[in-house]
């Protein structure tokens, strides 16, 4: 049996680390999963619970739950106007900035099945995602042409929700995340999954900080990368 580590809950809500490779509710595009968080959480609390953002299937950490619909409706209202701070980990490629303002509108991306009637033709939206870096490394690999291979680990902070968002922006920079089988630089996932065994996308929630629907009061929170995230982090930065 699934067991979800639970970050918080109340008689409102619900919030659990997700982790790497569990969608988050039945899809098209994955068929042939069976596992779900919120079939796993609502087995896990014996309620009933209601979906109010999303994570991609790869990216791990904190994703929040309702446990009524009318809780649903004023955090779906908080997220749909920009009140609630997303905050990530990522390990990307090369040395970013020290810090920077990715302004870069995205078109939304279709799946041909789950969005077969969706207009095709809709234009970009405004996408805006904050970075700083918070570490770098050099590894003695050589990569492509490189003899070489730098890496960065961030803290992103999207300041819309477009789908991929994160993903997106930081190819859109040229330093796309690891492990982004869609977005991301094959060279160097291959070296992640042979130098470290490294299988996952290197992307983490590690916090939410919203008002409480109900309370009103200011609530954080927050998920521990999970191992596999760590550990990798880990024998990048021995030092740091």
């Amino acid at each position: 049996m699934d067991i979800l580590e639970i970050l918080y809950r109340d008689e409102y809500l619900v919030a659990i680390n997700k982790p790497s490779g569990l969608l988050v509710h039945r899809s098209l595009i994955d068929r042939h999963e069976t596992r779900f968080a919120i079939q796993i959480t609502r087995d896990q609390i014996g309620q009933k619970v209601y979906p109010v953002h999303r994570l991609d299937k790869p990216t791990s950490g904190v994703l929040l739950f309702a446990l009524d619909s009318d809780t649903a409706r004023l955090l779906n209202a908080q997220f749909i106007a920009g009140l609630v701070q997303k905050t990530y980990l990522a390990v990307v490629r090369g040395h970013t900035d020290a810090s920077g303002i990715i302004d870069y509108p995205l078109k939304e991306e279709l799946d041909k099945l789950s969005d077969a009637h969706a207009d095709q033709d809709k234009l970009a939206q405004e996408a805006i995602t904050h970075y700083r870096r918070l570490a770098t490394t050099e590894l003695p690999y050589p990569v492509g042409r490189y003899a070489s291979a730098r890496y960065s680990l961030l803290e992103l902070q999207p300041k819309t929700g477009r789908k991929h968002q994160l993903r997106r922006h930081m190819k859109h920079i040229f330093h796309p995340i690891v492990g982004d089988t869609t977005h991301g630089d094959g060279k160097h996932n291959s070296l992640f999954r042979e130098q470290f065994a490294c299988q996952r996308l290197l992307l983490h929630a590690s916090s939410l900080h919203l008002t409480h629907p109900h309370t009103h009061e200011a609530l954080m929170l927050e998920a521990i990368p999970p191992e596999d995230f760590g550990d990798v982090v880990r024998l990048l930065l021995p030092l740091q």
